[in-house]
């Protein structure tokens, strides 16, 4: 079946990676990794171990490191690579590459310089998590991607904001140091419907639906929920249904869990015009009703 398909020369070929279950990877992907001149990969070792898992030839094609600190530079040795024919392919270290991966800007260097990329379809956490989600309250299949999100300070704050006020069903990724965080801050969104992913397609896969509220409960719950990667869908939300919330609010609630509680009182009320007597008596709300 796979051989049927047409794989031209002076090509780069994206081929997505399992993001935790081996078995994930497709027919189409396992020929054409037998036939590609060149494999250009986020890690080179770890690729290499995927190759040999997979039963495929490390020795045979050649290796190029591109990664998100040289794809500009490396970009120019696989562009050199396609202008005397050959088939690269590229592989992040899991998933789609140029989603939250490097990639895309190698595929925009590319196409600047007149070359070919193919897309193969494959594993993602993003589909696969959505899939699952039921996130949609109409029949639009609308939906914001976010990946991850700034680490801290008002950047990340601005971006919650956002990503808060926003009713299409959001998509977000998340380290697991920073997950309890994350879940502080979508509490805010209340019965705002969220899926949360946690080690997709590995063997100890958790996938539940819950409320923004609940989903700190739900981690504490168990110690094992710290670790792993995460993707997570914030459901669409009913506008009609929604409370009203106090001016500065949404920015409060972003900023609690990483400033002291006058610090983040001060800020939320400067970023919102909101009263910053009644931001402080919502803050003290919130330190009593956390465990």
């Amino acid at each position: 079946m796979a051989a049927g398909q047409d794989y031209p020369q002076g090509t780069v070929y994206l081929v997505p990676t399992p993001i935790g279950n081996l078995a994930d990877i497709s027919l189409r992907s396992l020929h054409l990794l037998s036939l590609v001149d060149a494999v250009a990969c986020e890690d080179t070792r770890h690729t290499q171990q995927l190759f040999r898992s997979l039963g495929l030839d490390t020795t045979r094609p050649q290796w190029i490191a591109l990664h998100q600190h040289n794809e500009h530079q490396a970009a120019t040795v696989v562009a050199s690579l396609l202008a005397l024919g050959q088939r690269v392919a590229y592989l992040s270290d899991a998933g789609t590459p140029g989603i939250s991966d490097p990639g895309s800007r190698l595929v925009r260097d590319l196409h600047q310089a007149g070359h070919r990329t193919m897309p193969l379809p494959g594993p993602s956490s993003v589909t696969t998590l959505l899939s699952a989600s039921g996130a949609w309250l109409n029949d639009r299949a609308e939906f914001v991607f976010v990946g991850f999100l700034p680490s801290k300070g008002s950047e990340r704050a601005q971006r919650l904001r956002l990503l808060i006020d926003d009713p299409r069903p959001q998509c977000l990724l998340e380290a697991p140091h920073r997950i309890a965080t994350l879940a502080q801050e979508l509490a805010l969104s209340g019965a705002r419907g969220l899926t949360v992913g946690r080690e997709l397609s590995k063997q100890f896969e958790e996938v539940a639906s819950l409320r923004c509220d609940q989903f700190s409960a739900w981690l504490a719950a168990s110690p094992h929920r710290a670790k792993g990667e995460y993707a997570l869908v914030l459901h669409e939300s009913d506008a009609s249904a929604a409370a009203p919330v106090l001016t500065g609010e949404r920015e409060l609630g972003v900023l609690l869990p990483h400033l002291p509680l006058k610090t983040a009182v001060q800020l939320a009320a400067e970023l919102s015009g909101g009263s910053r007597n009644a931001l402080y008596a919502a803050a003290l709300a919130r330190q009593k009703e956390s465990p």
